[in-house]
């Protein structure tokens, strides 16, 4: 009789619901700007990819916006300018969280870098400063601070230790757009920031990344590395607009290389799209924040079940997806069970128990203890801006109905009805 009335309560879910943990809507504006690129006959970096760095970069408290195909690849050429810039040597070490996704240390290994792993915080899920100072060795140079899910992580004591051990800082801030750590825009903290505007971020072009730096030499060290090494004296079709003898030099060295770089680079039409929405995010991020306060007051009867996401003190938070973990058990029923109605789920970003890094580095069950409770239990859900209310409601609702509380909460939204009416 169980059976039966619990596959009456399946077959009774409104089958419309499909939420999604990213979204996106091409706007009338969007596709004005693209429009113009493509009216333009001109593809290769110009006027809407050098509005997009600029003003990404003055938004984000940088003077210097460098764009690439992706946050992986800024990261990849940010790592490599320090290591080149300051002399770093193969087998140096890099400190990153035990939690984050694969390609915040991948780009450690293929700068020939080793990275070293620090568990991260329960609450708030970024590197722990506090574990930080006993893995600096002679050998480190630098710390990947990841900014996880929307939210700063920890900087003033992680700065701090830079100071005290003469570390440079790069902020993985794929996740993490158009907020603050206690006054200070993320991404401009450390020596260069490294976002991502890939499907399903906060800010999508589809393909790209952007790094920024307040330190002119690193910025035009990166413009090199994402060209190929190409001598920044040459960086695109406009530099033809120059003196004569500022030409001549120009033509010179127009293929000269002066670095080992890559094939990093992006076109205006992701200039065009990442201008248009650049011009709307305050209230995509407003929305985002809206949407997820209403998921944590929905979800709060559910809390000896639930860790929900908690925002530091002094910062704000993006909310570029809804994290939570479970407190007590595996993560897998939940997950499917929220997956058969409907609503998309990620993984939590696992590293440390990646079969690559399990055989790279030996890690072993307990030596992170946060990160794998996070990787057991730890999933999360969208709270973009398109989301409606009625799409809360029915995440709430979902998720209640698996803990099978709602006996003890007053049913009052419309979708509900099915599920009670199967009890009787």
């Amino acid at each position: 009789m169980r059976s039966f009335l619990l596959l009456l309560v399946i077959f009774s879910i409104d089958s419309k619901y499909r939420i999604n943990v990213g979204t996106l809507k091409i706007s009338e504006k969007a596709k004005q700007y693209v429009n113009e690129v493509l009216s333009s006959n001109r593809l290769s970096y110009g006027p809407f990819l050098k509005k997009f760095e600029k003003n990404f970069a003055k938004i984000h408290g940088c003077q210097f916006g460098v764009t690439s195909n992706s946050g992986t690849s800024s990261l990849q050429v940010a790592l490599q300018t320090l290591k080149e810039l300051e002399n770093w040597s193969d087998g140096d070490e890099v400190i990153v969280p035990s939690v984050t996704f694969v390609a915040t240390s991948n780009i450690v290994l293929h700068n020939n870098m080793k990275p070293v792993f620090v568990d991260v915080e329960p609450d708030f899920f970024g590197i722990n400063p506090h574990l930080i100072e006993e893995k600096i060795t002679t050998k480190t140079r630098a710390i990947v601070v990841v900014h996880l899910f929307g939210q700063s992580a920890d900087m003033d004591p992680i700065l701090n230790l830079a100071k005290k051990y003469n570390l440079k800082v790069i902020e993985d801030s794929c996740e993490t757009m158009f907020v603050t750590y206690k006054g200070r825009s993320v991404g401009s903290m450390g020596d260069i920031g490294c976002f991502s505007t890939y499907v399903a971020h906060l800010l999508v072009t589809g393909v790209g990344g952007l790094a920024i730096t307040n330190t002119p030499i690193y910025a035009v060290k990166m413009r090199s590395l994402i060209n190929h090494g190409r001598d920044n004296i040459y960086i695109s079709i406009d530099d033809s607009d120059v003196s004569d003898s500022q030409l001549s030099e120009i033509i010179d060295k127009r293929f000269s290389f002066v670095g080992l770089g890559h094939s990093f680079r992006i076109t205006e039409m992701e200039g065009a799209l990442g201008v248009a929405q650049l011009e709307d995010c305050n209230d995509m991020i407003s929305k985002r924040q809206a949407n997820a306060s209403c998921l944590v007051e929905g979800l709060m009867p559910l809390d000896s079940h639930l860790h929900l996401p908690k925002i530091r003190c002094g910062c704000q938070h993006a909310f570029m997806m809804f994290p939570i973990v479970l407190r007590k058990e595996d993560k897998v029923r939940l997950v499917n069970f929220l997956e058969r109605r409907g609503i998309e789920t990620r993984d939590m970003l696992p590293l440390i128990n990646q079969p690559i890094y399990r055989k790279l580095f030996n890690i072993k069950q307990g030596d992170y203890p946060i990160a794998d409770w996070i990787n057991k239990s730890g999933f999360y859900v969208g709270c973009h801006q398109d989301l409606t209310k009625d799409d809360l409601d029915y995440i709430i609702d979902v998720f209640f109905e698996y803990f099978g509380e709602q006996e003890i909460s007053q049913v009052t939204r419309s979708h509900k009805k099915n599920i009670v009416l199967a009890r009787i």
